[in-house]
Protein backbone atom coordinates (compact mmCIF):
# COMPACT_ATOMS: atom_id res chain seq x y z
CA UNK A 1 0.00 0.00 0.00
CA UNK A 2 1.43 3.38 -1.04
CA UNK A 3 1.80 5.89 1.77
CA UNK A 4 0.06 9.21 1.25
CA UNK A 5 2.17 12.27 2.18
CA UNK A 6 0.70 14.49 4.88
CA UNK A 7 0.16 18.23 4.59
CA UNK A 8 2.93 20.00 6.49
CA UNK A 9 0.41 22.60 7.61
CA UNK A 10 -1.55 19.92 9.49
CA UNK A 11 1.61 18.49 11.06
CA UNK A 12 2.55 21.96 12.34
CA UNK A 13 -0.96 22.58 13.72
CA UNK A 14 -0.80 19.28 15.63
CA UNK A 15 2.70 20.07 16.91
CA UNK A 16 1.54 23.51 18.03
CA UNK A 17 -1.29 21.96 20.04
CA UNK A 18 1.07 19.52 21.77
CA UNK A 19 3.48 22.31 22.70
CA UNK A 20 0.71 24.60 23.89
CA UNK A 21 -0.69 21.86 26.12
CA UNK A 22 2.81 21.44 27.60
CA UNK A 23 2.99 25.14 28.50
CA UNK A 24 5.64 26.09 25.96
CA UNK A 25 5.50 29.91 25.69
CA UNK A 26 5.69 30.19 21.87
CA UNK A 27 4.22 26.92 20.56
CA UNK A 28 3.59 27.94 16.94
CA UNK A 29 7.03 29.49 16.48
CA UNK A 30 8.74 26.49 18.05
CA UNK A 31 6.74 24.06 15.91
CA UNK A 32 7.69 25.91 12.74
CA UNK A 33 11.36 26.11 13.72
CA UNK A 34 11.42 22.38 14.46
CA UNK A 35 9.83 21.63 11.08
CA UNK A 36 12.31 23.89 9.32
CA UNK A 37 15.19 22.16 11.12
CA UNK A 38 14.01 18.70 10.09
CA UNK A 39 13.51 19.86 6.50
CA UNK A 40 16.83 21.74 6.49
CA UNK A 41 15.21 24.93 5.29
CA UNK A 42 14.35 28.38 6.58
CA UNK A 43 11.20 28.93 8.59
CA UNK A 44 10.03 31.45 5.99
CA UNK A 45 10.25 28.83 3.25
CA UNK A 46 8.01 26.19 4.85
CA UNK A 47 5.19 27.02 2.46
CA UNK A 48 7.38 25.71 -0.33
CA UNK A 49 7.03 22.20 1.16
CA UNK A 50 3.27 21.54 1.20
CA UNK A 51 3.52 17.76 1.72
CA UNK A 52 5.88 15.63 3.83
CA UNK A 53 6.46 11.89 4.05
CA UNK A 54 6.28 9.61 7.07
CA UNK A 55 9.97 9.91 7.97
CA UNK A 56 9.72 13.69 8.18
CA UNK A 57 6.53 13.51 10.25
CA UNK A 58 8.18 11.08 12.68
CA UNK A 59 11.29 13.27 13.01
CA UNK A 60 9.18 16.37 13.71
CA UNK A 61 7.02 14.46 16.19
CA UNK A 62 10.07 13.18 18.07
CA UNK A 63 11.53 16.67 18.45
CA UNK A 64 8.16 18.10 19.44
CA UNK A 65 7.79 15.53 22.22
CA UNK A 66 11.25 16.48 23.52
CA UNK A 67 10.33 20.16 23.40
CA UNK A 68 7.08 19.34 25.23
CA UNK A 69 9.27 17.98 28.04
CA UNK A 70 10.73 21.52 28.14
CA UNK A 71 14.08 20.65 26.64
CA UNK A 72 15.28 24.04 25.33
CA UNK A 73 14.49 24.58 21.68
CA UNK A 74 18.08 25.74 21.13
CA UNK A 75 19.39 22.40 22.44
CA UNK A 76 17.23 20.57 19.92
CA UNK A 77 18.27 22.81 17.05
CA UNK A 78 21.90 22.96 18.17
CA UNK A 79 22.22 26.72 17.79
CA UNK A 80 21.12 30.11 19.09
CA UNK A 81 21.13 33.50 17.39
CA UNK A 82 22.74 36.72 18.55
CA UNK A 83 22.45 39.67 16.21
CA UNK A 84 23.77 38.63 12.82
CA UNK A 85 25.53 35.48 14.08
CA UNK A 86 24.60 32.05 15.37
CA UNK A 87 26.51 30.01 17.94
CA UNK A 88 26.44 26.35 18.80
CA UNK A 89 24.74 25.52 22.11
CA UNK A 90 23.88 22.47 24.16
CA UNK A 91 24.01 21.02 27.66
CA UNK A 92 26.54 22.70 29.94
CA UNK A 93 26.26 26.28 28.73
CA UNK A 94 23.78 29.12 29.20
CA UNK A 95 21.54 29.61 26.16
CA UNK A 96 21.73 33.20 24.81
CA UNK A 97 18.41 35.01 25.01
CA UNK A 98 16.84 37.37 22.45
CA UNK A 99 16.61 40.19 25.00
CA UNK A 100 20.42 40.33 25.19
CA UNK A 101 20.37 41.65 21.62
CA UNK A 102 19.19 44.95 23.15
CA UNK A 103 22.50 45.16 25.02
CA UNK A 104 24.37 44.23 21.84
CA UNK A 105 22.58 46.88 19.77
CA UNK A 106 23.30 49.53 22.39
CA UNK A 107 26.98 48.57 22.47
CA UNK A 108 27.35 48.67 18.69
CA UNK A 109 25.70 52.10 18.56
CA UNK A 110 28.18 53.35 21.15
CA UNK A 111 31.07 52.12 18.99
CA UNK A 112 29.90 54.09 15.95
CA UNK A 113 32.61 56.56 15.01
CA UNK A 114 35.22 54.90 17.22
CA UNK A 115 37.95 53.37 15.04
CA UNK A 116 39.64 50.13 16.14
CA UNK A 117 37.90 49.91 19.53
CA UNK A 118 38.87 47.53 22.31
CA UNK A 119 35.90 45.53 23.61
CA UNK A 120 35.62 43.07 26.52
CA UNK A 121 32.78 40.57 26.96
CA UNK A 122 32.68 39.32 30.56
CA UNK A 123 30.88 36.06 31.48
CA UNK A 124 30.87 35.22 27.78
CA UNK A 125 29.30 31.74 28.02
CA UNK A 126 28.91 30.58 24.42
CA UNK A 127 30.86 33.59 23.19
CA UNK A 128 27.76 34.96 21.46
CA UNK A 129 28.15 38.62 22.40
CA UNK A 130 31.87 38.65 21.62
CA UNK A 131 31.33 36.98 18.26
CA UNK A 132 28.48 39.34 17.35
CA UNK A 133 30.63 42.39 18.13
CA UNK A 134 33.63 41.02 16.26
CA UNK A 135 31.45 40.25 13.24
CA UNK A 136 29.81 43.67 13.19
CA UNK A 137 33.13 45.47 13.82
CA UNK A 138 36.03 43.59 12.19
CA UNK A 139 38.35 46.45 13.17
CA UNK A 140 37.70 45.86 16.88
CA UNK A 141 39.98 43.97 19.24
CA UNK A 142 37.57 41.77 21.20
CA UNK A 143 38.35 39.88 24.41
CA UNK A 144 35.99 37.34 26.00
CA UNK A 145 36.23 35.96 29.55
CA UNK A 146 34.65 32.82 31.03
CA UNK A 147 35.35 30.87 34.23
CA UNK A 148 33.27 27.71 33.81
CA UNK A 149 35.17 24.88 32.03
CA UNK A 150 32.06 23.54 30.29
CA UNK A 151 31.09 26.96 28.99
CA UNK A 152 34.70 27.56 27.93
CA UNK A 153 34.55 24.45 25.77
CA UNK A 154 31.49 25.83 23.96
CA UNK A 155 33.11 29.26 23.63
CA UNK A 156 36.24 27.70 22.11
CA UNK A 157 34.05 25.88 19.62
CA UNK A 158 32.31 29.10 18.62
CA UNK A 159 35.31 31.43 18.71
CA UNK A 160 38.14 29.12 17.73
CA UNK A 161 38.46 30.28 14.12
CA UNK A 162 37.85 33.96 14.86
CA UNK A 163 40.02 36.86 15.98
CA UNK A 164 38.36 37.01 19.41
CA UNK A 165 40.79 36.56 22.31
CA UNK A 166 39.26 34.04 24.74
CA UNK A 167 40.46 34.06 28.35
CA UNK A 168 39.82 31.53 31.10
CA UNK A 169 39.28 33.79 34.08
CA UNK A 170 37.07 34.78 37.00
CA UNK A 171 35.61 38.28 37.25
CA UNK A 172 36.31 38.15 40.99
CA UNK A 173 40.08 37.93 40.36
CA UNK A 174 41.65 41.27 41.39
CA UNK A 175 44.14 41.34 38.48
CA UNK A 176 42.02 39.87 35.69
CA UNK A 177 42.99 41.39 32.31
CA UNK A 178 45.42 43.75 34.02
CA UNK A 179 47.13 44.35 30.67
CA UNK A 180 43.94 46.13 29.54
CA UNK A 181 43.63 48.52 32.50
CA UNK A 182 42.29 51.90 31.27
CA UNK A 183 42.50 50.74 27.63
CA UNK A 184 39.00 49.40 26.94
CA UNK A 185 36.33 51.32 25.03
CA UNK A 186 33.39 49.02 25.77
CA UNK A 187 32.68 46.37 28.40
CA UNK A 188 29.63 44.15 27.91
CA UNK A 189 28.37 41.61 30.39
CA UNK A 190 25.42 39.27 30.68
CA UNK A 191 26.25 37.83 34.11
CA UNK A 192 24.35 35.48 36.39
CA UNK A 193 21.87 37.80 38.10
CA UNK A 194 18.78 35.88 39.21
CA UNK A 195 18.27 35.89 43.02
CA UNK A 196 18.55 32.44 44.56
CA UNK A 197 15.18 30.83 45.12
CA UNK A 198 13.47 32.62 42.25
CA UNK A 199 11.09 30.41 40.30
CA UNK A 200 12.29 30.07 36.70
CA UNK A 201 10.97 28.17 33.64
CA UNK A 202 11.99 24.49 33.33
CA UNK A 203 14.20 25.34 30.35
CA UNK A 204 16.28 27.49 32.70
CA UNK A 205 16.03 25.63 36.00
CA UNK A 206 16.61 22.16 34.57
CA UNK A 207 18.98 22.86 31.69
CA UNK A 208 20.95 26.10 32.11
CA UNK A 209 23.95 25.76 34.48
CA UNK A 210 22.93 26.97 37.95
CA UNK A 211 26.02 29.15 38.31
CA UNK A 212 25.23 30.91 35.02
CA UNK A 213 21.76 31.92 36.23
CA UNK A 214 21.74 32.51 39.99
CA UNK A 215 24.01 34.85 41.94
CA UNK A 216 23.34 35.11 45.66
CA UNK A 217 20.26 36.09 47.63
CA UNK A 218 19.85 39.42 45.80
CA UNK A 219 21.28 38.28 42.46
CA UNK A 220 24.05 40.88 42.70
CA UNK A 221 27.04 38.84 43.87
CA UNK A 222 28.74 38.64 40.47
CA UNK A 223 27.52 42.03 39.25
CA UNK A 224 29.28 43.78 42.13
CA UNK A 225 32.61 42.38 40.93
CA UNK A 226 31.80 43.19 37.30
CA UNK A 227 31.15 46.84 38.17
CA UNK A 228 34.56 47.32 39.79
CA UNK A 229 36.35 45.34 37.09
CA UNK A 230 34.74 47.48 34.39
CA UNK A 231 35.72 50.67 36.20
CA UNK A 232 39.34 49.49 36.14
CA UNK A 233 39.34 48.40 32.50
CA UNK A 234 37.61 51.38 30.91
CA UNK A 235 39.54 54.19 29.31
CA UNK A 236 38.26 57.75 29.91
CA UNK A 237 35.10 58.04 27.82
CA UNK A 238 34.68 54.27 27.76
CA UNK A 239 31.39 52.69 28.76
CA UNK A 240 29.97 49.51 30.28
CA UNK A 241 26.64 47.75 29.77
CA UNK A 242 25.41 45.08 32.20
CA UNK A 243 22.25 43.03 31.76
CA UNK A 244 20.27 42.50 34.98
CA UNK A 245 17.09 41.07 36.47
CA UNK A 246 13.92 43.13 36.14
CA UNK A 247 13.92 43.56 39.92
CA UNK A 248 17.33 45.30 39.81
CA UNK A 249 16.42 48.44 37.91
CA UNK A 250 17.52 50.57 40.86
CA UNK A 251 20.16 48.44 42.58
CA UNK A 252 22.46 47.91 39.59
CA UNK A 253 22.47 51.59 38.54
CA UNK A 254 23.26 52.46 42.17
CA UNK A 255 26.28 50.13 42.11
CA UNK A 256 27.49 51.74 38.90
CA UNK A 257 26.95 55.27 40.19
CA UNK A 258 29.33 54.59 43.07
CA UNK A 259 32.32 54.29 40.70
CA UNK A 260 31.26 55.63 37.29
CA UNK A 261 29.21 58.45 35.77
CA UNK A 262 26.42 58.97 33.21
CA UNK A 263 24.47 56.04 34.64
CA UNK A 264 21.31 55.00 32.83
CA UNK A 265 18.96 52.05 33.04
CA UNK A 266 17.36 50.66 29.87
CA UNK A 267 14.07 48.81 29.45
CA UNK A 268 13.23 45.89 27.20
CA UNK A 269 10.41 45.77 24.66
CA UNK A 270 7.97 44.79 27.41
CA UNK A 271 8.91 47.85 29.45
CA UNK A 272 10.88 45.95 32.10
CA UNK A 273 14.28 47.10 33.41
CA UNK A 274 16.80 45.02 31.42
CA UNK A 275 20.32 46.49 31.43
CA UNK A 276 22.25 49.38 32.93
CA UNK A 277 25.03 51.46 31.42
CA UNK A 278 27.63 53.84 32.77
CA UNK A 279 30.69 55.75 31.56
CA UNK A 280 34.15 56.51 32.87
CA UNK A 281 34.51 60.27 32.83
Amino acid sequence: MTEVPRPLRVVIVEATRVLADAGVPSPRVDAELIAAHVLDTDRGKLLMTPLVDREVVEAITDMVHQRAKRVPLQHLLGWAAMGEVTVEVGPGVFVPRPETELLLDWGLRFLNGRPSPVVVDLCTGTGALALAVATARPDATVHAVEVDPNALAWARRNLGETAVHLHAGDVTEPHLLAMLDAKVDLVLCNPPYVPEGTEVPPEVGEHDPHQAVFSGADGLTVIKHVVHLAARLLRPGGTVGIEHDDTQGESVPALLAAVLTTVEDHRDLAGRPRFATAQRS
